[in-house]
C-alpha cells in the first residue's frame, strides 16, 4: 500500500499541489482579534478554501458542515475566557454568545460503507488559527516561510492532501471506506481551545468517531500523551511609593523557582526528558503571546543628575555579573547557533546608552514557542536578573555618581497597575490545580521577599494577583500500547519516519489533543503532524514542503488502516 501512495506523493505536480495551497492557506491573516468579525470573516476564507478543495476529491457520501460554537461551553471548567475581546474602551470584552455569533468550526465527514455495523472510527483534527504576529508567506528552496506554516495550517493542509491521496486509491479500486472519517478544522486553538472544546462536548458528533489524531507540529514523531499548560496573568497592584518594576524581578525569581521545583518532581515514563517549562511571554507592553517566549524588552536607569563615567563602568559591572549568573542557569544563546540562519540565537545579550541623566538598556533574547524555551532565550527573564542585581548594588552605584538614589522603570512604564503573563508547562504527575496554586503563591513569596527588603509593611499577597484566566490546558497519559497508536506507528514505519525506531513518549507541548483525552478518557487521542516545534510561534516560522509530505503518506496509510479499507 505504501507503495501505491507515494506513487501519487512523490509526484512533482504533489509537491506544488501542497506548497501552492499551503501559501495560499497562509495569506489568510488569522489571528486573534478584539474586532471578532474580522476572526470570522478570516476564519470563513480558510473554510471556504477547504471545502473548495476537498469537494473536488468525489469522495462518496462526503458532507462539509459548518457547525456553530455553542456559547453553552462557557459552563464548563476548560471554557478559556475571551481575553482577545477586551479593548480599552471595552474592558470586560464580549459575552459568549457576542463573540460567537456567526461563527463556526467547520466539520467534513466522509460515511462508511452501509455494511459497516460501527459508523466512524476516525476523527482528524487541526486548527486554522495563528498567533501574533502575523507575516506574509514566501517559498524559498521548497520550504514554506509564513506565520501559520507549521502552526497550524501545514496540518490543514496536510488532512486534505491525505484524503487527496485517499481518494484516488479509492477510486482506482472503486471502493469506499470500510468505516468513516470525520474531519475537524477548528478555531481558537492558540486563545485556549474553545472551538475543539465545542467539539468535544458535541455528544452527537462523538457518535461519529472512536479515536482521534490531533495534528500539529510534532516533527513527524506520533504522541499518545501530552504535557499540561496554564496560562498565567500575575498583576502588580500600584500603590504609592513602589516600584512595580522592582517587584516585578523579585517576582519572576520566585516563579522560575517555583518553576523548576516542579520539574525536579516530574518524573514519569512517558515524560524522561521532564518538559516542564516557565515563560514569560509579556510585560507591560512588550511581547505578543503568553507561551510566545519575549525575545526584547528595555529598562532604564535613571539618575538626579547626569551619571559620570565610574558610575557607567559600575552599572556596566553590576549588568556583566548578573549576565555570568543568568548564563550559568539558562546557556549562553550568544554561543549557540540558529540551524536556520547559521547566526547565533542571540547576537548580543545586552546594549546600553546614555540618555540624558539615565542609562537606557535593550535586553535582547530568542524568541518561539514556549515549549522551546530551553534551546531560545526569555528576554524578561534576562531582564529580571539585571534588575534584582541592580536592587541590590543601587546604594554603591548612587554614590559613584554623587546621587541620592537610582530609579528603575521599564521602558516604557505603564501608568498604574504592570501586568506580566506567560505560560507554566507540566506532565500527568501533578494537577492542574496543584499548578496554579503553587505558582500563585510562588510570586506572592517574592513580593514578600521584595516588600521586606525596602521595608515596606504590606504582605505579597496584598500587591500581587496571580489569574488563570486564559489557557489552562490538563495533561494527560494516554497508553502508547493501545491498538490506535500501533496502528499509527506501523504508519510510520511503512513510511519510513525516524521515530517509528524510537520508545513512545508524551509531547512536550500542550495542544487541543487534551481536551478530548479528558473529555473522553477511554478514547485513544494521538497527537502528530510535520514542522518543528522550535520554529512554531518564532520569526522563522516555517515547513519543510518535504516533511509534510512525509507526514500525508503516513496519515493517509492511517486512514486506510483504521477504517479497515486495506
Amino acid at each position: 500500500m505504501i507503495e501505491q501512495i507515494q506513487a501519487i506523493t512523490r509526484d512533482t505536480a504533489f509537491t506544488g499541489y501542497l506548497t501552492e495551497l499551503l501559501v495560499e492557506m497562509c495569506r489568510i491573516d488569522s489571528t486573534p482579534a478584539a474586532d471578532v468579525s474580522r476572526m470570522r470573516d478570516a476564519e470563513a476564507a480558510c473554510f471556504d478554501i477547504i471545502e473548495r478543495e476537498l469537494m473536488t476529491f468525489g469522495l462518496r457520501g462526503a458532507v462539509a458542515e459548518r457547525r456553530p460554537i455553542n456559547p453553552r461551553i462557557a459552563e464548563h471548567p476548560a471554557f478559556s475566557q475571551l481575553h482577545f475581546t477586551k479593548t480599552r474602551e471595552r474592558p470586560e470584552g464580549l459575552s459568549p454568545e457576542e463573540t460567537y455569533t456567526g461563527r463556526s468550526n467547520m466539520l467534513f465527514t466522509i460515511p462508511g460503507a452501509e455494511s459497516s455495523n460501527a459508523g466512524s472510527s476516525l476523527a482528524l483534527n487541526a486548527h486554522v488559527d495563528i498567533v501574533h504576529p502575523y507575516f506574509p508567506p514566501r517559498v524559498e528552496d521548497g520550504i514554506v516561510f509564513g506565520r501559520g506554516s507549521c502552526d497550524d495550517k501545514g496540518q490543514v493542509v496536510s488532512i486534505i492532501a491525505a484524503l487527496k491521496v485517499v481518494s484516488q486509491l479509492l477510486a482506482e479500486r472503486k471502493s469506499t471506506l470500510n468505516r468513516g472519517v470525520t474531519c475537524m478544522f477548528v478555531v481558537e486553538e492558540e486563545t485556549g481551545g474553545n472551538g475543539s472544546l465545542s467539539l468535544a462536548l458535541d455528544r452527537e458528533l462523538k457518535a461519529r468517531y472512536e479515536s482521534i489524531m490531533v495534528m500539529e507540529c510534532t516533527d513527524n514523531v506520533v504522541y499518545p500523551a501530552n504535557r499540561g499548560a496554564v496560562w498565567y496573568q500575575c498583576l502588580l497592584r500600584d500603590r504609592p511609593g513602589l516600584n512595580l518594576f522592582e517587584l516585578f524581578a523579585f517576582v519572576n525569581e520566585e516563579m522560575e523557582k517555583e518553576g523548576r521545583s516542579i520539574r525536579a518532581e516530574s518524573r514519569h515514563d512517558l515524560f524522561p526528558q521532564r518538559p516542564v517549562q516557565t515563560c514569560h511571554g509579556c510585560i507591560g507592553s512588550y511581547g505578543e503571546h503568553p507561551s510566545r517566549i519575549c525575545g526584547e524588552v528595555s529598562f532604564r536607569i535613571e539618575f538626579d543628575r547626569e551619571p559620570s563615567a565610574e558610575a557607567e563602568t559600575m552599572v556596566r559591572d553590576v549588568l556583566e555579573f548578573a549576565l555570568e549568573t543568568y548564563v550559568g542557569m539558562y546557556g549562553d544563546k550568544t554561543k549557540v547557533l540558529n540551524p536556520d540562519t547559521g547566526k547565533p540565537k542571540v547576537a548580543s545579550h545586552y546594549d546600553m546608552r546614555r540618555e540624558g541623566n539615565a542609562f537606557v538598556v535593550d535586553v535582547h533574547g530568542s524568541t518561539g514557542h514556549m515549549g522551546s524555551i530551553l534551546e531560545n532565550d526569555g528576554a524578561i527573564t534576562k531582564m529580571a536578573h539585571f534588575v534584582r542585581g541592580l536592587v541590590f548594588s543601587r546604594r554603591a552605584i548612587a554614590m559613584s555618581a554623587g546621587a541620592e538614589d537610582i530609579h528603575l522603570t521599564l521602558s516604557p512604564m505603564p501608568a498604574g497597575d504592570l501586568l506580566l503573563e506567560g505560560g507554566q508547562g507540566f506532565v500527568p504527575t501533578h494537577p492542574m490545580e496543584e499548578v496554579m496554586s503553587r505558582f500563585a503563591r510562588s510570586a506572592e513569596r517574592g513580593a514578600d521577599s521584595y516588600l521586606r527588603r525596602i521595608g515596606r509593611s504590606e504582605a505579597g499577597s496584598d500587591v500581587v494577583a496571580v489569574s488563570y484566566d486564559k489557557l489552562h490546558n490538563a495533561a494527560f497519559d494516554g497508553d502508547p500500547k493501545s491498538p490506535t497508536v500501533q496502528t499509527a506507528m506501523a504508519a510510520a514505519r511503512a513510511v519510513g519516519l525516524p521515530c517509528a525506531d524510537e520508545p513512545i513518549r508524551g509531547w512536550t507541548v500542550s495542544c487541543d489533543s487534551r481536551l478530548f483525552a479528558t473529555e473522553y478518557p477511554q478514547m485513544p487521542v494521538l497527537t502528530f503532524g510535520s514542522g518543528k516545534l522550535t520554529h512554531a510561534h518564532s520569526d522563522q516560522e516555517q515547513l519543510d514542503i518535504e516533511e509534510m509530505r512525509r507526514a500525508v503518506e503516513t496519515v493517509a496509510h492511517f486512514i486506510l488502516h483504521q477504517t479497515g479499507s486495506i
